[in-house]
């Protein structure tokens, strides 16, 4: 197995008034090709401000973070963007999307940021298909359901072909059934691709088929 992600001894502390307050502790992990695996905790311990440090979005006070080979941190902020746009693939708890581009725009605005040239249009409308999504390419956010937003996003983030998806809170907006079927979804995907997935959540029902689980809090 190929190490997609090392977390070496990451610790977050933040200004509290006098007090200084500890987020993350020395924290270590290592995330290989092909695993998906939850980070799982109650609403302030930390879950959101570490996969946040995952992304290149925050820096740690300390310790070390490696994508694919690469200390993130150790980069300028010119070669974090471009990692955050060619290796990981971002979803949120709400799905993000752009309200006024149709579901194919959404897809080929990634492509266009990460300067892909050849068969643009071709891989956006296959990764649609592929995620049950070709009856919607001319529909706009609004006229999706929750599930299929998310679907959507999901596409948007495997757009670039990352070797990190970072999932915050995915199914937290969708009811049980639709969050199951996110979850079976990104696990599907994942696997097929050889990457890696980290989906952060509150949700204890939502872990049942990871292969690994981090407790927060």
């Amino acid at each position: 197995m190929t190490s997609i992600l090392e977390l070496n001894g990451v610790t977050k502390t933040y200004k509290q008034g006098h007090e200084q307050l500890t987020v993350l502790d020395h924290l270590s992990m290592r995330v290989d090709s092909g695993e998906f695996g939850a980070i799982l905790g109650p609403s302030g311990s930390g879950k959101s401000t570490l996969l946040s440090i995952v992304g290149a979005l925050t820096r740690p006070s300390s310790g070390e973070v490696i994508i694919n080979g690469c200390n993130v941190h150790a980069m300028n902020g010119k070669e974090q963007t471009s990692l955050r746009l060619k290796e990981i693939g971002f979803i949120f708890q709400q799905s993000n999307l752009v309200p006024f581009l149709t579901v194919e725009e959404q897809l080929l605005l990634v492509g266009k940021l990460t300067k892909q040239k050849d068969g643009l249009q071709e891989r956006a409308v296959e990764l649609l298909t592929h995620l049950g999504l070709e009856e919607r390419l001319s529909h706009y956010p609004e006229q999706l359901s929750g599930g299929e937003q998310q679907r959507v996003a999901i596409a948007r983030a495997l757009m670039n072909e990352p070797k990190l998806i970072l999932a915050d809170e995915p199914t937290a907006s969708l009811d049980r059934e639709r969050g199951k079927s996110v979850v079976d979804l990104l696990v599907k995907e994942t696997k097929e691709r050889n990457i890696a997935t980290i989906m952060v959540t509150h949700d204890e029902t939502m872990i049942g088929k990871c292969d690994w689980v981090y407790r927060m809090g």
